[in-house]
């Protein structure tokens, strides 16, 4: 039976290929007849017992399986949905965001590229994603797939995670394996089995900082050629990367997005990533939706009610104001929330923000990807920023292994990314590389008598060539090159680190802090304030100096707030301002000749490098916190 399903399957996924194309990230779609979905039903009679179970149909746990069954392991793959492929497919987000290198190297190969090829690159249809992602699993003879299979309970023995409970068809049932892949979109299987998290950015001392999910939306009546000429020809004073199309993709309306006022203050548009579906209709990612709690389903289910409540105001006001929109109609919405961060399920290594942005190998490295370290607006911040963009960055295996339980591996956006990492680690084509990776692990560990558990293939080299080896047989590319980044070699870098890691500094897309530019006085209120804050301090009242403060008043407004912090008396002049900040060894001998003349104004790299020896000055005082994810100046 399975053999007959292989056959059909690969003449399924050949049809499909003709249809979509393959090779291309940006295949132009042909508006045709619709591709009619699959639907999946489950076997009865299957067994209670696997060699490796992979929680959810996330293209990261469809991945999973599907590398543990190719290297022979007996998979099953549970599914909570109807259908496969979670935020691709039921979140609708086909807007793939392909991690390339400088030098336009695709990063991740392997089964993500035989998804990207099947269903023809970036902007894919989704009924055809959908199907896809069933063929490859069906074509799977050591993979038993169950769909509508809610989690419920890790099934533990001791510390160890041996197996899983789900409810289906309203009973609770119970399969076991020796390693079970946590595929989830936020870590419900480590959670559930005691596994520590933090959440959000708890680690920088921002446990609240929700950046707002995304309900993508679908419109009819859209004039793509219009919408194609608009975004590629450039608006007066804007620049060229604002917008562009290619192929069945475009991107821009940046102006028009920001502009529109939302009837709900908790909504809010940016601008449009715009994906063209097979029948012609268009898929837009553009609407942020705060005050989501989202591991609370009702909350989920909320914020989507909210958001379908608004879009009839927003359609109406895309006719009136943006070019090509002027007779859509609002067909649908996805089912599901696009999520950017929940838990962050600390692992034996932990991804950092210096990793990310220094492109640095990893001695265990499993995956090689890249993508900007993208913040998305939060509720009290409208733009969103990006903190950098690397080459090319390794992720290791033990960002895959969660502390202090065993018997499972993490993959997917909650896996082993400090939250600043996790801003460019979280994508799905990431999470698909070490999703592969987790898969032929499970296959190293169980053939090893000397692996007890997951965690001895980190003290094993053997075991880790062995599983870079086998993902290269399977396709992966782990060839990794450590870029090193011109800033770097600056003076100041060592405070812009500290600060970096914090979420502050802001570096774009070209990694350009305009270290020796002349700080303006928000700036240097907001990076000082920043300190405070992220020490754990009173941070009220704030430090507060003109629009273009010279270093007398940077001195004197900085020791003040000292000053109010431990206790002492607040100096009355620049001089003893000098003295004050020196007796602390907050000004050392470079930055007080940086900041030696009153009139002078100090740039940003000095005021990094300032404020990084405040923090560290500040975590001295009684009260004050050291948060995990925060670089320290002395290591």
């Amino acid at each position: 039976m399975k053999r007959k399903w292989m056959i059909l399957a690969a003449a399924m996924i050949a049809c499909t290929l003709w249809v979509t194309g393959c090779g291309s990230d940006t295949t132009e779609k042909d508006a045709s007849a619709p591709v009619e979905e699959v639907k999946i039903t489950n076997e009865e009679n299957v067994s209670p017992n696997y060699d490796c179970i992979v929680v959810d149909g996330s293209p990261e746990g469809i991945t999973a399986a599907i590398s543990a069954a190719r290297k022979g392991l007996d998979t099953l793959l549970i599914c909570q949905d109807d259908a496969l492929g979670g935020l691709y497919t039921l979140g609708e987000l086909n807007y793939i965001d392909v991690p390339e290198s400088r030098d336009g190297t695709v990063l991740v190969e392997g089964i993500y590229k035989e998804f990207s090829d099947a269903v023809g690159g970036s902007g894919f249809d989704i009924t055809t994603a959908k199907n896809t992602f069933y063929e490859m699993v069906k074509a799977e003879e050591n993979i038993t797939l169950r769909v509508n299979s809610y989690f419920k309970a890790p099934v533990m023995d001791s510390h160890t995670v041996t197996g899983v409970t789900v409810e289906e068809d309203d009973k609770n049932v119970t399969y076991t394996a020796p390693v079970v892949i946590d595929a989830t979109p936020d870590g419900d299987v480590c959670a559930a089995a005691g596994a520590p998290y933090t959440y959000a950015g708890e680690d920088i001392g921002e446990r609240d900082r929700e950046m707002g999910v995304t309900l993508v939306f679908r419109l009819s009546g859209v004039d793509w050629d219009k919408v194609v000429e608009y975004v590629s020809t450039p608006q007066e004073g804007a620049s060229a990367a604002e917008g562009g199309a290619n192929g069945n993709l475009a991107w821009g309306y940046s102006d028009e997005g920001y502009a529109y006022e939302p009837k709900d203050e908790n909504l809010r548009l940016r601008g449009f990533n715009i994906a063209r579906q097979d029948n012609g209709d268009v898929l837009i990612n553009s609407l942020i939706i705060f005050d989501v709690d989202a591991l609370d389903a009702d909350s989920r289910a909320e914020g989507i009610a909210r958001g379908q409540k608004e879009l009839p105001s927003i359609v109406e006001y895309m006719r009136e104001h943006c070019v090509g929109f002027e007779n859509a109609e609002l067909v649908d919405t996805a089912e599901q929330l696009y999520v950017r961060e929940t838990r962050h399920i600390q692992c034996e290594s932990m991804l950092t923000i210096d990793d990310v942005l220094e492109n640095r190998s990893q001695p265990d490295g499993i995956a090689v990807t890249n993508y900007p370290v993208d913040v998305q607006a939060t509720k009290t911040q409208r733009y969103g920023t990006v903190v950098g963009f690397p080459d090319q960055y390794e992720i290791g295996l033990g960002s895959l292994i969660p502390l202090e339980i065993d018997g499972i591996m993490i993959v997917g956006r909650a896996a082993g990314y400090t939250s600043m990492a996790a801003g460019s680690a979280r994508i799905v084509p990431t999470g698909m590389a070490c999703a592969q990776a987790a898969g032929v692990a499970a296959k190293v560990a169980l053939d090893n008598e000397n692996i007890r558990v997951l965690r001895d293939l980190l003290a094993s080299e053997a075991s880790i060539s062995e599983v870079q080896n086998l993902l290269e047989k399977q396709g992966a590319r782990l060839e990794h090159a450590e870029t090193h980044e011109a800033v770097m070699d600056h003076w100041a870098y060592p405070g812009l680190k500290v600060i970096r890691s914090m979420g502050f500094a802001d570096g774009g897309y070209d990694n350009d802090y305009r270290l020796d530019v002349a700080v303006t006085g928000p700036r240097f209120a907001n990076m000082m304030n920043t300190v405070v804050k992220k020490s754990g301090l009173a941070l009220e009242p704030r430090i507060a100096v003109n629009e273009e403060p010279d270093n007398e008043e940077m001195l004197l407004a900085l020791s003040a707030k000292v000053a109010a912090l431990d206790g002492s008396a607040s100096p009355s002049n620049f001089s003893e301002s000098v003295a004050f900040l020196q007796k602390r060894n907050i000004l050392d001998t470079i930055l007080s000749e940086k900041f030696a003349d009153p009139a002078a104004s100090a740039d940003a790299g000095s005021c990094y490098m300032l404020a990084a020896r405040l923090y560290e000055y500040f975590l001295t005082l009684p009260g004050s916190t050291a948060f995990s994810a925060i670089d320290r100046l002395n290591g």
